[in-house]
């Protein structure tokens, strides 16, 4: 049986049902589980029962400090061991995020996934289109980034959770592998352009005061990991491709800009916006 943690998250449970797609015999883990899934608390240590598991998805474990990150995978990656997994498949960040404000949690775990003595395999998976377009913020004339002309790599999260599906229903054939997936480069320009609206570019030192100070719903850790996505993308260090998800799935991938207008406009004030604090870099 294949076990997905995290699905009730949006890239957990978008993994399930790609795997229910294609037949497979899967199930969901979740601290609050719906019907048919297990409960699986990753701070419950004692708690965390893989039993009758043959390949786990380990979704990263979701909003915290990198210390409860790292020991929430460490947790489950030793019951993993224990119960008896044959595979563990872990969707950590794409390579080009070692920057990032929240890479540390995904390296650390990546070692302890290399060393936990399981057959595993290593989906970096890169961001998120729908959170490019939902970090563009909205003025009276138009969209405001502090992206500058930088692209961004994005991917559908859809296509991130095919691609985890593929790989969870034939472990095998990847094993041992790391692989990048990312997505097409798009810029706010691209995305300004489909909206029919103009772009202004903001300094990362105002992007940085509005998070702490217009952004009550970010956690702590959450302002400086979302002003290195805005930096990392402003300077160019995260628009580099790789065919590894087109290899996967075997088909072109989704184009990310349709899914970034998208998630822009669903922010569009009037239209149920969004706030940045839902757009949080560490959930998936």
């Amino acid at each position: 049986m294949i076990l997905v943690t995290g699905a009730n998250g949006n890239l957990g449970s978008a993994t399930l049902a790609a795997l229910h797609a294609r037949g497979a015999i899967a199930t969901g883990g979740s601290r609050t589980p719906s019907d048919g899934m297990r409960r699986l608390d990753f701070d419950d240590h004692s708690g965390i029962d893989l039993a009758g598991v043959s390949t786990l998805a380990l979704i990263s474990a979701g909003y915290a400090e990198d210390d409860q990150v790292v020991g929430r995978h460490a947790a489950v990656l030793d019951a993993a061991a224990r119960d008896g997994v044959r595979h563990v498949i872990y969707t950590s960040l794409t390579g080009a995020g070692d920057h990032l404000g929240f890479a540390l949690a995904h390296r650390a775990t990546e070692r302890r996934v290399r060393a936990c003595g399981l057959p595993w395999t290593i989906l970096r998976n890169g961001l998120y289109a729908e959170l490019f377009g939902a970090l563009l913020m909205w003025a009276d004339d138009g969209v405001e980034s502090a992206f500058g002309d930088g692209a961004l790599a994005a991917v559908a999260r859809a296509d991130l959770a095919e691609a985890a599906a593929i790989v969870a229903a034939d472990p095998a054939q990847h094993s041992g592998h790391t692989y990048d997936l990312t997505g097409t480069p798009i810029t706010t320009a691209d995305v300004a352009d489909r909206l029919a609206v103009p772009h202004r570019t903001i300094g990362l030192g105002e992007y940085r005061r509005r998070l702490l100070n217009e952004m009550p719903d970010l956690l702590p850790f959450q302002p400086p990991m979302l002003a290195s996505i805005a930096t990392g993308i402003r300077h160019g260090f995260l628009d580099g491709t790789s065919p590894d998800l087109a290899d996967i799935l075997v088909r072109p991938v989704s184009d990310p800009l349709a899914t970034a207008v998208a998630a822009a406009s669903a922010t569009r004030p009037g239209r149920g916006q969004v706030t940045a604090g839902s757009a949080r870099p560490a959930k998936t």
